[in-house]
């Protein structure tokens, strides 16, 4: 199965946030004119599409293993602690696409609209004087000298 048809947690956000169903974003990528926010954004759910597959597949494969009408003889702490670090794997691998999807939708200008502006403050550096510099400069200081004919 493609990754463009496996449903995704965030196939609703997109939705929103492009204005049309993912089948038709996957469609629409395809075009040269396609915003690199779009292309992006659909890579990295593909992504996380996939990394939610595999957290299903060791999910439902635990869930048989420790179901009530499944053989206890067959119980192995090995092949458990080995779905453990399955499962921490493709968790971790989830958490990061779903972190960098969120960033993106977070951080990408508005569909069809202008960018957002990036506000900056101007940074000022203050310091206080020693005893030796506080001392008045000559009355003529920083004056300029009267000119010659």
């Amino acid at each position: 199965m493609s990754a463009r048809i496996k449903p995704s947690c965030v196939d609703g956000r997109l939705q929103q946030v492009f204005g049309a169903p993912v089948a038709e974003l996957y469609e629409t990528a395809v075009d040269p004119g396609t915003s690199a926010a779009l292309t992006r954004a659909l890579e990295l759910r593909s992504f996380l599409a996939l990394a939610e597959e595999q957290v299903a597949r060791v999910r439902d494969r635990v869930h048989a293993t420790m179901a009530a009408d499944h053989d206890m003889d067959d119980l192995s702490a090995d092949t458990l602690r080995m779905d453990a670090y399955w499962l921490e794997a493709a968790l971790d691998a989830r958490n990061g696409y779903r972190g960098a999807l969120d960033e993106l939708l977070r951080t990408m200008p508005p569909p069809g609209g202008p960018s957002r502006r990036v506000h900056t403050t101007q940074l000022t550096a203050t310091t206080t004087l020693g005893q030796a510099v506080t001392t008045p400069a000559p009355q003529r200081a920083g004056t300029a000298r009267p000119r010659r004919p």
